[in-house]
């Protein structure tokens, strides 16, 4: 039913929502996909879909610590510069790791995000920038607006390597679907099929909004369709 991520996301975008995806996945066993309900849009409207490139963030106390054993430690802002240039087309920069303190993400990430064709980004914190960020029309998910700079507070530490975000595990090129009710990641391996049911079912939820408009009982409705 499509041929490439472009088609794939379009589709997604157009003719999905990620409740109907999620009930699937329920259905195939995957029962804990969705992000924690704290990561909200920055407005209503908003919808996310592409694929995962995960970022590994941690607190620090200083912007460079000279007594630091690693490298990394005298590097302002960690590798957050070399993880955001790496953002390809349709990929969702999606950052978690540390105590939400301070802004994970800002007005100038999002420009470059943007130059990049990057799908949006999801933080498993704050944003700030918001109205910066809201002029772009880029999907961002966060805790929230909250100004507080990074600079002196956290690191990146790693990227393109699997997190976890309230128990859900994200490797790399997992799809990311979020809209107003919330984040949820679709495992690569199960995407084919979890798509793919997911449009029946929308099909089938169509038909079901149908036939109690006219009149049809839930109890009945459930019994004829199967669906609810």
């Amino acid at each position: 039913m499509w041929n490439n991520d472009d088609e794939l996301f379009a589709l997604m975008r157009t003719r999905l929502f990620p409740a109907v995806v999620g009930d699937i996945l329920d259905s195939m066993g995957l029962l804990k996909q969705f992000l924690s309900p704290g990561i909200r849009p920055l407005r209503g409207n908003m919808v996310i879909a592409g694929r995962a490139m995960p970022v590994l963030e941690t607190n620090c106390f200083a912007a460079s610590e000279p007594e630091g054993q690693l490298p990394i430690s005298r590097q302002p802002f960690g590798l957050l510069f070399q993880a955001l240039d790496d953002l390809k087309a349709h990929e969702v920069y999606i950052a978690t790791g540390c105590a939400p303190q301070f802004a994970l993400w800002g007005g100038l990430m999002t420009t470059r995000a943007m130059h990049l064709k990057a799908a949006g980004a999801v933080l498993d914190g704050y944003s700030r920038d918001t109205p910066e960020v809201l002029e772009s029309g880029l999907p961002v998910f966060s805790y929230g607006g909250y100004a507080q700079d990074q600079g002196p507070r956290g690191k990146v530490v790693d990227y393109r390597v699997p997190v976890e975000i309230n128990g859900v595990r994200i490797k790399p090129g997992d799809i990311v679907f979020g809209d107003l009710d919330g984040v949820l990641i679709i495992p690569q391996h199960a995407q084919e099929e979890a798509i793919r049911k997911a449009l029946e079912k929308s099909g089938t939820e169509n038909k079901v909004r149908d036939a109690i408009q006219k009149g049809m009982s839930t109890v009945e409705a459930f019994k004829t369709f199967g669906v609810m």
